[in-house]
């Protein structure tokens, strides 16, 4: 029979009258045969069913084995015996390799065969062996799947005991060795298929014998945190992680993050290749164990891991999103990922640039599901945007994609960010800087935020961007000094000249650190800014004395003593006028007088005072009083009597402790200076209570103790503010003035006038008030409206050119209805004293973002203003310098026409935004805009450029062919060290871009290169963040 079959399949015959002849023989197995015809029987359908040509062959040996082995047992049970089933495993059959799929499907159905046998049992023993041989040899994922049907069907053949943990084990690192090679939808379904059928064999086995669960997730683990660049685990390792009880948690995220073998090497692999199985369709839990073990590593601070995982692989779960398969797990890590990533805004701008795409892309789509998953995405983005405020040019564009979409409120979003922080971690931060890549399109350079330095930053950029300052300051002869000036030098050089996109300013910053600043904390930009004039205008002072001391001494002079030295360079401090020669850099640039007059309201007796400044701080006015500001002059001021209105306090803010007083000589002598230190209060005239105005002199005097807090709806401006802080006050009550005259307190009256303007305007918005309360300082979210041009009146007399800095009283007035201006100008001098408008141009405007001085955020806005443009810009419009008269009001908002040709000229377009080492294009516009778009983000600092200036530049000639792009040549010792770093900086890119062809190559390594520059922590402005707003339990302030 088996003779008549053989030739049968291999005939020429018509398939019909095969299929006719091959039932006859099936049939025929119900027929007595010999023992030796049935081994031929079963060997030809054997050989049929290995090696059978076509389908139609190895269908008729499955069929025909079938019927022969029902129907003649014992034989088929002495046929297929143990050294048979042997052979097959170890050697194969004939042509066929052992390690065919075929071999293990005729095995399979073998064993259905002779399931009833008893000789069944030897071979259940055998294969406990042979499959885990077969496993350790890391089978394909098809002859894996294969081998797990069988198994799955004969559990008996799963090997028992310790060998059964031995098994588990080489089975997921079998699973972990499976590739797919194709691309083609049909194959990759099978792939799917044939690694969840293996997964489901572990999960049987796991649920049999729970004893072999914890071996096997440790060899998952094993697996995922190698560190062998040959090895790349296979991401069908995720098919797994669904099968692992949830309730294992809390006990294996424990284990893993304590565990002291387990290097941060390892453990950042895995957590890498954990996030990588979110890509891998139909895994259930992924997301979860995901996050488990992120919130794990942040319990026990292992920060760096959390922080290089993050920036790695967030863009990759990020693009994950674009699948609805694994869309939901994606957002749930991504969400968590960026919520608990608070100490900068590196993670969350990787992706920042794919946002608009992505919600574009949905919105077409119109599914529900995809809607749904905008609204989600969107809370989160909102949540970010809020916490990472100061980003305007990155965040417009999102805005707008997602203004269709429900905003979450401000408490809920304090509520997310609060439950999704990670523990105070700021001592085990690792290095994030933000990576280099060349230098900005702008041709800027931005400063590397060296932790919590964005207060310094801001400055920085907004001096440098004070192009006759900048220019005066490169221009400098410091050779062979090593004073704060020549540092400073030396970083205007390098912003100027690096081919880096951002520079780390860490020699600045140390020398230029007040000593009160605690490192690592947010300050003030302000008090910085004020510290590093007078430090710059001291340290000169100095010099000038030293070089004159040198010389004296080149001439055969007697030498001079260092105190003799100190005691001439604070002579020169003190003098409160001299002439320009000997005026410093800063007194040149940024230093204006201001003379403040207080007249006794009893004897009428007047004091008189001139100050430097270098930046006046103003206060915020009440609404009512916005209206009815009006410079007084000492002479046109009305009779008032003892208990009249309350007068304005110079300070601006008066319950803000250690504030510098606006009035107050920029350039002090160190007693000064260390008592600005001690952070004692150094206003004498503090603001009195707050008492009723009768009759109309209230619209003459204004009340500067109301509380700061604007009510009406009218944006005020900074021409208001400058307004407000020139207006006349009332010195009465507690605030009462020593009149020497009368020997006692007497109720006086307050103004000031500036006397000088500066080259450079600096404006201080007192937005820091102090809560006696609740002894905290808090910030006026008011928007101010910023003129592009602002008119500062100036009243030059002569009358006053000999007064010293101490006080002065030396005018009694007897009669008091004769006018008081008479009484202090000379004859024919009248004209003189009618204040001059002087135009300024608006150059650069520092904001702070967030809600605390303590937290939050700095950047500036900037722009290239020289004298020279100033000129050009006013000639055209004549009306800016018109005067107003004598009876309006003196101070008005640049008018609308100016306003908008200026802005027709397109001068908006010169703006920059520079945000520490982000520096972009900008336009007035935005600058203007900004509060309204962002609440928190509000205009702190102001550098006005007068117009019309002629002296900046007046001793360098510009126009030599020396001075490139307008800024002077740059000495030797500064040129080299630019060189050098520029070369260092290219040799830096070469290595990094060597590196990302190696491991593209390789392919072999999750890990990119970091390419940071320095490691030291990254920005944000406290856990806050920009618009955080205060309420967080924090131990320590962060900065982005």
């Amino acid at each position: 029979m088996d003779k008549i079959l053989e030739g049968l399949v291999s005939s020429s015959h018509p398939l019909s009258l095969k299929r006719v002849i091959v039932r006859k023989v099936v049939e025929s197995a119900e027929h007595w045969l010999d023992e030796a015809q049935c081994e031929a029987m079963f060997d030809l359908t054997t050989r049929l069913i290995l090696e059978g040509q076509d389908h139609f062959q190895r269908q008729v040996g499955h069929q025909v084995l079938e019927a022969y082995a029902r129907y003649h047992r014992p034989e088929f049970e002495s046929f297929f015996n143990k050294t048979f089933v042997l052979g097959l495993l170890q050697q194969g059959y004939h042509s066929l390799d052992r390690k065919d799929v075929a071999i293990l499907d005729y095995i399979h159905n073998g064993l259905k065969l002779i399931m009833s046998c008893p000789s069944v049992l030897d071979l259940f023993s055998l294969l406990q062996v042979e499959v885990l041989r077969m496993v350790c040899e890391r089978p394909e994922p098809q002859l894996c799947a294969r081998l797990s049907d069988l198994l799955t069907d004969f559990v008996q053949c799963i090997p028992k005991g310790k060998l059964s943990i031995t098994f588990c084990q080489q089975l997921v690192r079998t699973i972990g060795h499976f590739q797919c090679q194709s691309t083609l939808e049909k194959e990759l379904r099978e792939y799917v298929s044939q690694v969840t059928k293996v997964s489901n064999l572990l999960q049987n086995i796991w649920k049999a014998e729970p004893s072999t669960l914890l071996p096997s997730l440790q060899e998952i683990f094993a697996s995922i945190s190698s560190t062998d660049a040959s090895f790349e685990p296979s991401v069908a390792l995720a098919s797994l992680v669904q099968h692992i009880p949830l309730q294992m948690i809390t006990v294996l995220i424990r284990s893993l993050t304590t565990d002291p073998n387990v290097k941060d090497a390892s453990m950042t692999q895995a957590l890498c290749r954990m996030i990588d199985w979110l890509s891998w369709p139909l895994a259930q839990h992924v997301d979860t164990w995901v996050i488990a073990l992120l919130k794990g590593l942040a319990a026990v601070q292992k920060f760096t891991i959390l922080i290089d995982v993050t920036l790695l692989k967030i863009e990759l779960v990020f693009n994950r999103l674009w699948f609805p398969l694994v869309r939901p797990g994606a957002l749930a890590v991504l969400s968590h990922m960026l919520l608990s990533f608070q100490h900068s805004p590196e993670a969350f701008h990787l992706i920042v640039p794919h946002i608009v795409n992505l919600v574009h892309s949905l919105r077409r789509d119109g599914l529900p599901s995809s809607t749904a998953f905008l609204v989600q995405l969107t809370e989160l983005i909102h949540c970010m945007m809020y916490h990472y405020s100061g980003f305007p040019d990155l965040y417009e564009p999102i805005l707008e994609a997602i203004k269709d979409f429900p905003k979450p409120s401000e408490e809920k979003i304090k509520l997310i960010l609060n439950q999704s922080a990670w523990t105070s971690q700021s001592n085990a931060l690792a290095s994030c800087l933000s990576r280099l890549s060349g230098k900005s399109e702008t041709g800027k350079t931005g400063l590397i935020n060296l932790g919590n330095t964005c207060y310094m930053n801001s400055v920085i950029q907004a001096l440098f961007m004070a192009t006759d300052f900048r220019r005066q300051v490169l221009s400098l002869n410091l050779n062979g000094c090593n004073s704060l000036m020549k540092k400073l030098q030396h970083l205007f050089a390098f912003l100027a000249h690096t081919q880096r996109e951002a520079y780390a300013p860490r020699i600045f910053f140390e020398a230029s650190r007040p000593p009160w600043f605690t490192p690592r904390s947010q300050q003030d930009c302000s008090e910085y800014l004020r510290f590093l004039l007078d430090r710059l205008h001291e340290e000169e002072k100095i010099l000038k004395v030293q070089s004159s001391h040198k010389l004296s001494e080149s001439l055969g002079c007697t030498e001079t003593s260092l105190q003799e030295v100190a005691s001439q360079a604070a002579a020169l401090t003190e003098a409160p006028y001299t002439s320009d020669g000997e005026k410093t850099l800063i007194e040149t640039m940024f230093g204006g007088k201001l003379r403040t007059h207080i007249c006794c309201l009893n004897c009428r007796s007047t004091s008189q005072k001139v100050e430097a400044f270098t930046d006046l701080s103003l206060a915020f006015c009440p609404s009512s009083s916005v209206d009815n500001l009006s410079f007084q002059d000492p002479a046109s001021s009305p009779n008032v009597q003892d208990g009249g209105p309350v007068g304005a306090c110079a300070s601006g803010l008066s319950e803000e402790p250690g504030a510098y007083d606006p009035a107050a000589a920029a350039f002090v002598c160190d007693s000064a200076l260390s008592e600005r230190m001690a952070g004692s209060p150094p206003d004498k005239f503090c603001c009195a209570e707050n008492t009723s105005v009768p009759g109309e002199s209230s619209k003459n005097f204004i009340n500067k103790d109301v509380p700061q807090k604007l009510g009406g709806e009218a944006t005020p401006s900074v021409t208001d503010l400058l307004n407000y802080f020139l207006a006349p006050e009332i010195l009465t009550g507690d605030n009462q003035y020593y009149c020497e005259n009368c020997a006692s307190l007497q109720n006086a009256e307050k103004t000031m006038q500036i006397t000088e303007e500066p080259e450079y305007l600096i404006l201080t918005l007192l937005r820091f008030s102090y809560d006696q309360k609740y002894h905290v300082r808090r910030k006026i979210l008011d928007n101010v409206s910023l003129p592009l041009v602002l008119e500062l009146p100036v009243k030059r007399t002569t009358s006053f050119s000999s007064l010293s800095e101490s006080w002065s009283i030396d005018v009694d007035f007897t009669d008091i209805s004769e006018n008081l201006a008479k009484k202090l100008k000379p004859s024919g001098t009248e004209e003189d004293c009618c204040p001059r408008l002087v135009p300024y141009l608006l150059s650069s405007v520092v904001v702070h973002s967030g809600v605390s001085s303590e937290s939050g955020h700095y950047y500036s806005y900037a722009r290239n203003i020289t004298g020279a443009e100033s000129s050009y810009q006013l000639c055209h419009h004549p009306e800016a310098r018109a005067l107003a008269s004598s009876q309006s009001r003196l101070l008005e908002s640049p008018s609308a026409v100016i306003e908008q040709d200026l802005e027709n000229k397109e001068m908006s377009k010169e703006w920059f935004l520079f945000n520490d080492s982000r520096v972009t294009f900008t336009s007035f516009q935005s600058v203007q805009k900004i509060t309204s778009r962002f609440p928190k983000d509000t205009a702190y600092v102001l550098l006005y450029r007068k117009q019309n200036s002629t002296n900046a530049l007046s001793g360098n000639n510009s126009t030599s062919g020396l001075w490139v792009n307008g800024d002077p040549p740059l000495q030797k010792e500064l040129m080299d060290a630019i060189t050098k770093d520029n070369i260092l900086y290219l040799q830096e890119q070469e290595l990094n871009a060597r590196a990302r062809a190696l491991q593209a190559a390789s392919a072999s390594c999750s890990f990119r290169p970091n390419g940071f520059d320095d490691n030291d922590p990254p920005g944000s402005c406290g856990p806050t963040g920009g618009g955080g707003g205060g309420g967080f339990n924090t131990v320590s302030r962060l900065v982005f």
